[in-house]
């Protein structure tokens, strides 16, 4: 109850409140779970790793049950939600999740421990999911030196997919534009993205947005506190791909795409506005939309077991596993 007599810099309800001494207090987001050798439920073994000493980034490492001692699988690179300002690689649930998505779509995952803001203000949470990124493709180099067992042993470079959920999802899909654009380590290359319920906005309303001091809506007040420095504010094109400055979605550096939103959600339209304009862009690969009814945001993860995240998942796997 000490935060009870500090003063009160900024809030951001329901996320987190901000104090002068610069001590941060979360209000959302799911407990650290550690990982587990064999989860019960589905088989899948964990291990948290270092990434990177300075800066500190880590990963959570998801292996499923092997059929085969040298059993070669596809890896996943998965960055989580929490609006760049809660949750975590640790969190209960999406350990819960990736449990479930790497049993049944047979991969092995590395969930992407990023820094947070306000403490950590973008870039940075894009600079390390790139590092960690980076990191997985230099397994793919014969003479590199540190090299992860399991992603050494059982992964298959030839079949490296990137996904994540909400502004997981915005990572992903920045990952995969500058995968595109700069290459990534060995030369390795994204067979799939796919981007569930991705946190998108802009400077200007669109379809049923509330059209009445769209300034004022959540997403731009996130956007104020998480990167403050934005080069063209919330029309920056980590934030919208469509913006003026961003670059061209032809340059999107994977071979599929699949986005994912719901009826209910906030950013569904963004989700839908995203996908037409890849469709009708000048890339030449394979782009899907899913959409479906009656559900809100990221109720994959929030209502983990009902029939329509089983439904989600299950497409999600196919994804993989195509």
């Amino acid at each position: 109850m000490a935060s009870i007599d500090k003063e009160v810099a900024t809030e951001l309800l329901p996320f987190l409140r901000v104090y002068k001494d610069g001590s941060v207090e979360r209000y959302l987001g799911s407990p650290i779970v550690p990982p587990s050798h064999e989860d019960q439920e589905t088989g899948v073994s964990s291990k948290d790793i270092t990434i990177s000493e300075n800066p500190i980034i880590s990963a959570r490492l998801y292996l499923p049950k092997l059929t085969q001692p040298n059993q070669k699988l596809p890896i996943l690179v998965y960055f989580h939600g929490g609006a760049f300002i809660v949750e975590s690689a640790f969190s209960s649930d999406h350990h819960r999740y990736l449990n479930d998505l790497v049993s049944q779509g047979q991969v092995v995952a590395v969930s992407v421990e990023y820094r947070l803001a306000p403490e950590h203000s973008l870039p940075i949470a894009y600079e390390d999911s790139w590092a960690a990124f980076q990191w997985v493709a230099s397994h793919s180099i014969n003479n590199y030196a540190y090299k992860e067992p399991w992603l050494e042993n059982h992964g298959d470079f030839k079949r490296v997919f990137v996904g994540g959920d909400s502004a997981g999802a915005n990572i992903a899909y920045n990952m995969t534009m500058r995968a595109g654009i700069e290459g990534l380590n060995g030369g390795v290359k994204i067979v799939g993205t796919f981007l569930t319920h991705p946190f998108f906005w802009s400077s200007k309303p669109i379809g049923s947005e509330c059209t009445v001091e769209h300034e004022k809506s959540l997403p731009c007040r996130l956007w104020e506190h998480i990167f403050p420095d934005a080069p063209d504010g919330i029309d920056n094109p980590k934030m919208n791909p469509l913006g003026p400055s961003a670059p061209s979605l032809a340059r999107l550096g994977c071979s599929r795409l699949l986005v994912s939103v719901s009826e209910k959600d906030e950013l569904r339209n963004r989700g839908v506005l995203y996908y037409n304009a890849v469709k009708e862009s000048e890339w030449e690969g394979e782009v899907e939309l899913v959409e479906v009814e009656g559900e809100g945001h990221a109720f994959q993860i929030l209502k983990f077991g009902c029939e329509n995240a089983n439904n989600l998942n299950k497409r999600l796997v196919s994804f993989l596993l195509k």
